[in-house]
Formats: C-alpha cells, structure tokens, sequence
C-alpha cells in the first residue's frame, strides 16, 4: 500500500557526510515487498566499535536476542574483522520460535563468508510482520551482490531499504570539532507505527569516524537514549524489533572517548531521527512536544508526560483541533505519578489555559482553538509540586492510522 507523504516531513533527505571506514549496499530481496529494495548491508573496517540498545519487549525478535548476545560478550579489545550489520523489512522475524534463530544464523554466516568478517561482528535486524518466517534463503541469494556493490555513498539507498509503513526516509548527521580535527556522525532511521519505546525505539543505525572506546560508546547511547528515543511515542505500543546501533569506526583516528562536545554532536543527531519518527507517525497531521515542569522528581514528569502523549482521547482531541483541556486533566489524573488537582496549570503554547486547578479567568476558547489549528503544538503542564521536568513528543491520532493498520497485512 502506497502511502501520501507525512505533511510533516522534512522537504527531503539530508545530504549525509561519508563516513570513513564505511560502506553501504541494498537490494531488493523480495522479502515481502515487490519492485522496491528491502535488504541493506553496511559494512565497516577493523578497529570500529559497536554498541547497542534494544527493546525490554519479552516477546523481542530472533535478530535481537542474537545482538543483544554479541554485545554482551564483547570486549573493549579492538576488532581485527571489521563489522556488518544486515537488515531486511517487511518481515520482522519475530514470535518464529526456532525457525527463527535458524534464519539469523543462516544470514549471519553468510554475511560473514562474503565478508570476511567473523560471525559474531555481524549483526542483523529484521522489520515488519510479526509471526510469519523469515524467508532466509531470498536475502542469502542478494548477499555477495550486496558485497561486491558496497559504496561509501550509499546511506540514503540502505535508509530507503529499512522503511515499512514510513513515508519518507530518515536521516541526520552532525559535526564536531575536536582537537582542531573534525568527527562526522551520520544516522538514518526508521519508524512509523508501534512506536511506544522501551530502552530503544524502531530501528536506528548511527555511524561516526571518531575513536571511542566501546564500554564508553555504550554509556553514551544509553544515556542519551533516555532523552530522544525512550522520550516519543506514536502509539503506545512497543515493538518486537526495536534497534538502535550506534558504531564508530575510527577512521579519524580522533579520540572522541569521553568527550562532551561529541556527545552533545550526538545528541543532536538522536533527537533528530526521534523527531522525524514522531513527524512519520502513521496517519499523522500534528507534531505535539510536551513540557512538563514542577513534578516531584523528573522520573514523576516523564511519567505525566507519557500518560498525556499516549492517551488516545488527548490525541484525538488534538486531532480535531479541539482544546479539550479537561483529556489532558484526565491525563494526568491517571498516570500514577504525584499530583494535586488546585496546584496544576495547563498551556497550550502560550495560552494559559487551566490555572492552580481552575480556568484561567483570561481564557477564552477561541484562543485555544487557534492553537490546535497549529501543525505544530505544545502543551506546558505545571505540577506545582517540586522541580521535576522532562519533554516527551508525540503526534496526533487520526482515522488514517486505523486505516493503515487495518490493512497492513493485506
């Protein structure tokens, strides 16, 4: 099913920077889709470090269990073999049982004969129908394809290649200056649907030049990941297949191990590919960052922002451009965090709206009904309780999601 593009995408793809050490290559597999690239291959050169989140779903896909396993044996001792990651949409692999592991160790060795590269660098991802077998054997037969077609200028091919229900292709890049020296980050994304994430969201490749150490690269994912991707939701619910791969090739010969400004670099680029999700949300016609301030604690703010992001009632509300200021009352109500009904205030951008648990006396509601009519909106929620903050972002929910899942396996 051909989709419109989201009114809220970007106007096109970025021109991403090449990443040194690195190489792309995508095909089409026939995996689910017909005359369209489903299969991406990246490959990269001895010395890059890989790390890794994924979703806490209990029922996560074969391709996660395997990754998540590679990660956790590895060590800070460089690769001497490079790494490759391999994924394939339409498919997801997942609720497959052993069939499914098969599948993962079928695509790994091969990935790893054409490469070169051992089987335990080499990682893979699959995206899309749940409970159905991975026809391994169609992505084997584009693999040494795949190898001989590598290009250091492929990325918005393999971004391309990832979509499912996505609308566009997703991608950001950033650059830093370091000891006069200077580090690209490159990162495409995708994601559309059953996104609620869960330590990490739908599936996102981010690549660097920088040098840093493993065990530091994955305390730096982690971390920002909380802020970007743990911090949207389209859906409410959370995928089998959730990846977010971040890898560092080295290629600078830049030591970025521990340093502030490339993290920061980095959380540009996360919170980028986040938003561009949240903008691809299935059948999406408004982008809605909410700001929560005066929690009891920020984890008691996050929480209130959630709970107001994911109501269905909230975001139809929004949908409809009506400032039912009362769903985001609810809302809150309902969350389990700590509240206090004649403390709190409600904004919807600039407009106060609900003020120490009451009406504001200078609102009116044609004031609010402008602010729905936004493409963009924000909802300010004061607590009044203590200093707890957090922002989290979500988009509208219309009939054209209904339409898109109703028909997603058709």
């Amino acid at each position: 099913m051909a989709l419109p593009r989201s009114p809220l995408a970007p106007a096109e793809f970025p021109q991403l920077p090449q990443i040194d050490g690195l190489r792309f290559a995508s095909a089409a597999a026939g995996v689910k889709y017909k005359d369209r690239t489903d299969v991406m291959l990246a490959v990269m050169d001895p010395g890059t470090t890989v790390a890794g989140v994924f979703t806490r779903s209990a029922t996560r896909s074969a391709p996660v269990r395997d990754c998540q396993d590679k990660l956790a044996a590895a060590t800070d001792a460089a690769s001497d073999t490079g790494a490759a990651i391999l994924v394939n949409s339409g498919n997801s692999n997942a609720f497959t049982g052993h069939h499914g592991q098969t599948s993962v160790a079928e695509i790994t060795s091969a990935v790893a004969a054409a490469t070169g590269i051992t089987a335990d660098r080499v990682f893979t991802a699959s995206t899309g129908v749940i409970g159905e077998p991975l026809p391994h054997d169609r992505i084997i037969a584009k693999i040494d394809a795949l190898n001989s077609g590598l290009s250091g200028d492929a990325i918005a091919d393999a971004a391309e290649a990832i979509m499912t229900t996505d609308t566009f292709p997703k991608g950001a890049k950033a650059e830093v200056e370091i000891d006069g020296k200077t580090v690209s980050i490159a990162g495409i994304a995708k994601g559309s649907g059953m996104v609620a994430p869960d330590m990490a969201t739908m599936l996102v490749y981010i690549f660097t030049d920088a040098k840093v150490a493993r065990s530091s690269l994955q305390e730096m994912l982690s971390e920002i990941c909380d802020r970007t991707f743990n911090c949207i939701t389209v859906d409410s619910d959370t995928s089998t297949s959730d990846s977010l791969m971040l890898c560092a090739t080295g290629a600078s010969a830049v030591d970025a191990t521990g340093n502030t400004a490339f993290a920061a670099a980095l959380e540009e680029v996360m919170l980028d590919l986040s938003h561009q999700v949240v903008r691809d949300g299935e059948g999406a016609t408004k982008f809605v960052e909410i700001q929560i301030s005066g929690a009891a604690s920020d984890t008691d703010a996050k929480v209130h922002g959630l709970a107001i992001a994911n109501s269905p009632l909230v975001k139809t509300a929004i949908a409809g451009e009506d400032p039912n200021w009362g769903r985001v009352v609810m809302a809150i109500g309902k969350s389990g965090a700590a509240a206090d009904r004649d403390l709190l205030s409600i904004s919807f951008g600039d407009v106060l709206v609900a003020e120490k648990g009451w009406v504001a006396p200078s609102y009116k509601e044609e004031l609010g009904a402008a602010e729905m009519k936004k493409q963009e909106i924000t909802i300010k929620v004061d607590l009044g309780l203590g200093d707890g903050t957090a922002t989290v972002w979500t988009c509208d929910l219309t009939h054209q999601y209904i339409t898109i899942n109703a028909d997603y396996r058709s």
